[in-house]
């Protein structure tokens, strides 16, 4: 018979584990990212959003997680954020065709401007550029928000202590870092990468429309 700690304990590692492999907004920025960049930056962008989980972990420990719940102008407020952040990227991502339909330009040559702005970038910008394209990302992502809250307010008892509770928050956030770089390894593997060197400009179209579609999603939903 399972105590009510144990009990507690395989109910977060199973509902976090669940929570994270499903396809959402983080998934997309991953595959994004690993696919037109590389491993590196791929698990660079998995490193933000496991590091972006500590923001909602500090506001649902403080007590503000139920607060933000329970008022809908915060949800809402976090939806729009995280909506407008996707279609951004999406927009971003689809930039040179769109550019490209009204100058009537280069359309012949979609693959140039990729190939200027990464030889562009230093090290250290694409390093950075990764990382918080993932911390924000799951930062304003409110499914995350609303997950954490569920799980510490519905799951986990009032009796648990502190230092449980932030056991449990650096294990939410390895099995988000875990996961997304064995998304990004597997999406950058050599046979995955023939593929992409191939079609690199469609790829981009795709996740491109695939983040705008997300956002225009959280944005009527």
């Amino acid at each position: 018979m399972l105590n009510i700690n144990q009990f507690e304990l395989y109910s977060v590692a199973i509902i976090t584990l669940l929570a994270v492999i499903s396809p959402g907004p983080d998934f997309a920025m991953v595959s994004k990212v690993s696919l037109l960049k590389g491993r590196r930056d791929g698990i660079l962008c998995a490193l933000g959003i496991s590091a972006a989980i500590s923001v909602h972990l500090t506001y649902t420990l403080l007590g503000l997680g139920i607060v933000f719940a329970n008022n809908v102008w915060v949800l809402n407020t976090l939806r729009y954020l995280g909506a407008m952040y996707l279609i951004w990227l999406g927009i971003s991502a689809l930039w040179p065709d769109i550019k490209a339909l009204f100058s009537r330009t280069k359309l012949n040559q979609p693959t140039e401007p990729l190939k200027s702005e990464k030889t562009s970038q230093n090290k250290l910008s694409r390093n950075s550029s990764a990382f918080w394209s993932g911390f924000a990302c799951n930062a304003l992502n409110p499914k995350t928000m609303l997950f954490i809250v569920s799980l510490f307010s519905q799951v986990i008892s009032a009796d648990t202590s502190l230092l449980m509770e932030l056991g449990y928050g650096a294990y939410i956030a390895l099995a988000h870092l875990v996961w997304f770089a064995l998304v990004a390894c597997l999406l950058t593997s050599a046979r995955i990468q023939h593929i992409v060197m191939a079609c690199k400009v469609w790829i981009e179209r795709a996740t491109g429309l695939l983040m705008t579609c997300l956002g225009l999603r959280l944005l009527i939903n």
